[in-house]
């Protein structure tokens, strides 16, 4: 029997799906964008408009789609992985000729109907090119240097091109990303090692290079960094930002201020508290116990995907699992970290709460692959 074959004699029925379908993983998706359109009505001094209602109405879309893809076999998104990559590919080329600009950047395409943000679709679609990529490799071959190098140009070629947006933030997601689902496809710890080596020299070349004609970064992620290390040199310019943000952290205390009470917020000291910086309003208005609530849900997220993806025999499937889990738990890892000065500003939104549409929207698409990974796993 062919694989094509035993796969298609043991998919589920469709009423099976639904009872294979994992409903305690999407309450827990429903739950987290629940918190996030109920900031985003704070945020907007108590109106649905204008940031809550779109946001419920993408969630309501990408929930839909993640049931449809759900209900596709787990065959079909391996075999589509390769196209997958090559369009994103595409969409980020076609974002240096024709890409939208914002905020000094060039990252979306202009559909009409909707700004698509490519680099957003690529952190799903790499993660499937990685896994079809060592579901077809034979685990002998997975430490050897030209079968390491492959994965490596994967994941080189599109943090080039977001890099030239610039969006360091997201080629460092799409770095770490790929890396760590490297690492559990099996490639020798000792790949990683050479390679931590070589970001401390990196990171020396990059201090290095600050002023010169060979100057690495840009002016304005070169002080984001010098922020990072010491907010209070500039707090009225540079620091400005993390500071207000501390400020609103500290200020809620255990239990906080109250819903719709944040004075960083309201009085609009907060910068895009309604997209990078919502947890501190979050943080500010529920407390410790609120930000604690929102960063459990998260890890039951995490722990959810990483259960299923262990009990599932199929590589691929598992591969795929764990790489969404990685990707959507360095979203919110890398933001909280940012707005609590942890880590330097790089502009990562916190997952599904949030304001953005393609962000949200990708991101339910890829659980939709997790949950036709968990439906159609071999019994």
């Amino acid at each position: 029997m062919s694989y094509l074959e035993y796969t298609v004699k043991t998919t589920p029925s469709g009423l099976r799906k639904v009872l294979y379908f994992n409903w305690a993983l999407a309450i827990l998706l429903t739950a987290v964008a629940g918190v996030g359109f109920l900031m985003l009505y704070s945020v907007a001094g108590g109106s649905f408009s204008p940031w809550a209602e779109p946001q419920m109405k993408r969630f309501a879309l990408g929930f839909v789609g993640m049931v449809v893809i759900a209900m596709v076999p787990i065959w079909f998104w391996r075999n589509m992985s390769a196209l997958a990559y090559i369009v994103s590919i595409l969409l980020l080329i076609a974002v240096e000729f024709a890409g939208a600009h914002g905020k000094g950047a060039q990252r979306w395409l202009d559909l009409g109907f909707m700004r698509l943000q490519p680099s957003e679709l690529m952190k799903i679609s790499l993660v499937m090119a990685l896994a079809a990529y060592y579901d077809w490799l034979p685990m002998a071959r997975t430490s050897r240097p030209l079968w390491v190098l492959i994965p490596v140009i994967l994941i080189l070629l599109p943090v080039a091109l977001v890099l030239r947006q610039p969006d360091l933030g997201t080629s460092i997601l799409l770095i770490t990303g790929g890396g760590v689902l490297m690492f559990l496809a099996g490639v020798h710890w000792a790949y990683f090692a050479v390679v931590i080596a070589a970001i401390g020299g990196m990171v020396t070349a990059v201090f290095q290079s600050r002023g010169t004609d060979w100057q690495m970064l840009a002016d304005y992620q070169y002080r984001r960094i010098d922020t990072f290390l010491d907010p209070a040199s500039d707090p009225l310019g540079a620091g400005y930002h993390i500071t207000q943000s501390k400020i609103a952290l500290g200020s809620g205390g255990w239990t906080g201020r109250g819903f719709m009470q944040g004075t960083q917020s309201r009085l609009n000291f907060l910068p895009e508290k309604h997209t990078d910086f919502i947890f501190t309003t979050l943080a500010e208005e529920f407390g410790f116990i609120g930000a604690v609530s929102l960063l459990a849900l998260y890890a039951l997220i995490v722990v959810f995907c990483v259960s299923s993806a262990l009990a599932n025999r199929d590589r691929f499937a598992s591969l795929l699992t764990l790489g969404i889990a990685v990707t959507f738990f360095l979203f919110f890892a890398v933001n909280m970290s940012m707005v609590m000065g942890l880590a330097p500003v790089v502009g990562v939104p916190l997952p599904l709460v949030s304001y953005g549409g393609s962000a949200m929207l990708i991101l339910m698409l890829g659980f939709g692959m997790v949950q036709s990974a968990h439906i159609h796993r071999p019994r």
